[in-house]
């Protein structure tokens, strides 16, 4: 075996034939790009505009679809004898159908952790999570398995969560042969999911590492969509985009909203997303919902000391405004 130069390119693990060399070219990724472009109104500047965008086109239903009752969850201390630690402490909450709630709060709130509570991903300690009328907190795998046609997610970083080896075809095909779905139907159903999320049919034979981060985003999406969700956790799905791409993305989530009725948990740090998203917001703070309600009165006129904080964390362009809102937060702050 030749010894491999320094300046030589290691085989990636999702190369089919292991070849060195420099990838190649990228091609683009659909035909039609202007599609894949933010709507006026919907770029970075409306990100970060004063807070009177447009609110979302779906009208969510009166009944709960989502309800989270006094949920508490907590973890092992470090150490044998060390106590058990609080996250979540009676938490309360409900998402309605075809709506969008929105759950926002620093690093470390809680936020994501109610996320993965309702996907059974961490045990829950007291406390109950009903869905469409049956708990599900203590659902064992049979029942998780039988839910996730109706419950899905949305991680905030796609390629960690797709296989680099497999391609996006037979990623996204994966959940609908595993409910025991026909292949032709399955591969029919993979080329409307790619044209959902505005991703051209040929996508479906390439890799992960071919796509950018925000069509990386696109076939997360897709995958969560495959079984026709009720619900879907979204967990900081735009935090890891650039602006512009948020954008994308962002209409990308409330067009499909509009077409098919889900109802989206947004979780997200950032009140600008969140107020672009939601029907309604629930601040998080140390385990629990400090504040809740509309989303128009709560991120631009909060109640909280905590929600007012948060707001005036966001950056503006203006130099004196800047400082004034710094000034605003640090004497929030103060006890």
């Amino acid at each position: 075996m030749r010894p491999r130069r320094r300046d030589e390119r290691r085989p990636h693990r999702g190369d089919r034939h292991h070849r060195a060399g420099p990838p190649p070219p990228a091609r683009p990724l659909h035909p039609h790009p202007a599609r894949c472009r933010p709507r006026r109104g919907t770029g970075p500047r409306a990100l970060a505009a004063p807070p009177h965008e447009e609110r979302p086109r779906m009208t969510a239903h009166p009944d709960a679809l989502l309800t989270v009752h006094q949920l508490r969850v907590s973890f092992p201390g470090k150490g044998r004898r060390a106590p058990r630690t609080d996250v979540l402490r009676g938490v309360d909450l409900h998402v309605r159908h075809a709506e969008t709630l929105g759950l926002v709060g620093e690093s470390g709130s809680g936020k994501t952790t109610i996320g993965r509570a309702i996907l059974g991903l961490v045990p829950v300690a007291a406390g109950t999570i009903t869905f469409d009328g049956e708990p599900v907190h203590d659902a064992g795998r049979a029942r998780r398995r039988a839910l996730s046609r109706d419950l899905q997610v949305i991680f905030r970083d796609p390629y960690t969560s797709l296989n680099p080896s497999r391609t996006i075809g037979d990623t996204l095909s994966e959940p609908l042969l595993a409910q025991g779905g026909d292949a032709t139907k399955a591969r029919a159903r993979v080329t409307r999911l790619l044209d959902q999320v505005r991703l051209p049919a040929d996508a479906a034979g390439r890799l992960p590492r071919e796509f950018s981060g925000g069509q990386r985003q696109r076939v997360a999406i897709a995958r969560a969509l495959a079984l026709r969700p009720r619900l879907i956790v979204c967990d900081e799905p735009v935090s890891a985009l650039d602006l512009t791409t948020q954008a994308t993305v962002l209409d990308l989530l409330l067009d499909i909203q509009e077409s098919t009725g889900v109802a989206y948990l947004f979780i997200s740090h950032d009140l600008s997303v969140v107020r672009r998203m939601s029907h309604r917001v629930a601040v998080i703070h140390h385990g629990e919902i400090i504040e809740t309600g509309d989303a128009g009165p709560v991120t631009t006129t909060p109640a909280h000391p905590y929600t007012r904080t948060l707001l005036l964390s966001a950056p503006v362009a203006d130099v004196a405004r800047q400082r004034d809102r710094r000034a605003q937060r640090a004497a929030l702050r103060t006890p």
